[in-house]
């Protein structure tokens, strides 16, 4: 029996931008005794079914942007009679629809850390169970991915995790729901020895996959103080030291290493925290910003966010810290209006974020924003293809609407033209050179082209265009820049390379 991991895609760009940090812990999971497990992602290569064999176990990790793709596979799977396996997001979301339309012997809901060798032993005798429930793993029992399966020069950039789950609760977001509001930090000494193995690997460009890599605020150290919650207090002020340890230890990796992360926009309050990742090589970060106004920001419960010149200056903060910011910008809400288009794009630019993205409002499973839409106007949305629409990831990509919930000013294509009108303006020649300020070199500025491009093309050209022909472009370009960036982003192999240790006589901010 063999094992096989699959991250489905039916978009490939020859080479993988991160690398997807779950088919490398599953693997991590997998016991000995089945050997290797065959790692397969699609955004680089498809799914070789022919290598199916009865018996073999298919584990298909799925969200709800490649759901359909996965569900096809697990089919195809099954009838070469192999055992089914779903998990992920959607899986865990909605397991009937594995069962039902995947094909799938057994789901796993939550966390498959420690989970899967329970459903390998199941499936080698025969009699999985239809439903694990994997719950959430504790911090200390996160394994650390087997990055030695990794295919050689195939992604740009690497991921660890180092925290699990956001304590905030935002509208269009699932993950407070699903990795749950207590965020579970790792070790610094286990991040360190991942993110050593994958500099001895030649990954100079790390991705700290986190909810929330800003665990604890000042805000919530100042409200358990008021409250008297001494427990509190403590719990959340060695949380917060833990953050810096690992800092300082990131500092002391080779120069040249960058790292970048997602965290909120509370974390401009607090400079000494934004001073550490500077040091920590944390060069960039990924804020949601979502709306420009007071009202946006309100309707998506985000109203811990600022808006207006008030926002520009917040987000200027990052970038003195030597942060740089890729702002994420949601159109399509109840209070856009035609002229929020160009302000946000025009905010973006006055706040000096070095890369941005605007995406189209999409009720995604599992969010406040779904839920609500599926009582409401979803009930109505009517069919495609005898798919619901309220089940809209089931139908074919060219045929989904770009959105789903409907204005009360604007019509659906109305706001899908402005979005890509945001992204051209945003991502002109022009306009990118300007932000390429950020580094020195003449061969750095020109590598920041041609990411910025390839960025673009990526997440604007084959999901915002409607028209099928200008992503099929937008494929060709995407795949000949990503072999261009992938020479830029990798670096020599440090074989030799020994992990930062703790340093105890340190005194970290409490």
């Amino acid at each position: 029996m063999r094992v096989f991991l699959v991250n489905p895609s039916d978009v490939a760009f020859g080479i993988g931008v991160i690398t997807p940090r779950w088919l490398f812990v599953l693997a991590a999971a997998t016991p000995v005794q089945y050997g290797d497990p065959v790692v397969v992602d699609e955004t680089i290569e498809p799914f070789p079914l022919d290598r199916l064999m009865p018996g073999d176990v298919v584990g298909i990790g799925i969200h709800t942007a490649n759901a359909l793709r996965g569900l096809e596979l697990g089919r195809k799977a099954r009838e070469r009679g192999a055992w089914v396996v779903f998990g992920g997001i959607h899986a865990s979301l909605f397991p009937e629809e594995a069962a039902n339309l995947g094909g799938a012997h057994a789901v796993v809901k939550g966390d498959g850390d420690l989970i899967w060798q329970t459903v390998l032993a199941d499936c080698t005798s025969g009699a999985p169970q239809a439903i694990y429930d994997g719950g959430h793993v504790d911090s200390g029992q996160f394994l650390a991915a087997r990055w030695d399966l990794l295919p050689p020069d195939r992604y740009m950039w690497a991921s660890v995790q180092t925290v699990r789950g956001c304590p905030k609760h935002c509208s269009f977001c699932s993950v407070w729901k699903t990795d749950g509001q207590k965020p579970r930090q790792r070790p610094p000494g286990a991040v360190m020895e991942e993110i050593g193995q994958l500099r001895r690997l030649g990954y100079r460009v790390i991705a700290l996959a986190d909810d929330n890599f800003y665990t604890v605020t000042l805000g919530d150290l100042a409200a358990a103080e008021r409250r008297g919650d001494e427990a509190a207090l403590a719990r959340l002020s060695r949380m917060r030291a833990e953050r810096f340890e690992l800092m300082e230890r990131l500092a002391e990796l080779p120069s040249d290493t960058i790292l970048f992360t997602q965290i909120t926009m509370e974390a401009a309050e607090d400079t000494s925290f934004l001073d550490a990742m500077r040091k920590a090589r944390i060069k960039g970060a990924l804020v949601g910003v979502e709306a420009v106004t007071a009202e946006g920001l309100k309707s998506v419960f985000k109203d811990f966010n600022l808006s207006g010149q008030t926002l520009v200056e917040r987000l200027r903060l990052f970038k003195r810290h030597g942060v740089h910011v890729l702002g994420s910008f949601i159109f399509g809400l109840e209070s856009d209006r035609a002229d929020t288009f160009q302000a946000t794009a025009e905010l973006a630019k006055q706040a000096g974020l070095t890369f941005a993205q605007f995406v189209c409002m999409t009720p995604f499973p599992g969010t406040v924003d779904f839920a609500r839409w599926e009582r409401g106007a979803g009930k109505d949305a009517g069919e495609v293809q005898g798919v619901p629409l309220t089940r809209y990831w089931l139908i074919p990509g060219h045929l989904r609407p770009k959105l789903y919930t409907p204005h009360p000013t604007m019509s659906s294509e109305e706001i899908r033209e402005r979005t890509q009108g945001v992204w051209d303006s945003y991502y002109k020649l022009g306009e990118i050179w300007k932000r390429a300020d950020c580094v020195k070199s003449v061969k750095s500025r020109l590598a920041f082209v041609f990411i910025s491009k390839l960025y673009r093309q990526m997440y604007a050209n084959t999901g915002i265009a409607t028209d099928s022909a200008r992503r099929r472009r937008a494929n060709r370009w995407a795949r000949w820049m990503a072999k261009l960036c992938l020479k830029l982003f990798r670096a020599k192999p440090l074989t030799d390379l020994q992990v930062p240790a703790a340093n105890p006589v340190l005194v970290r901010p409490a």
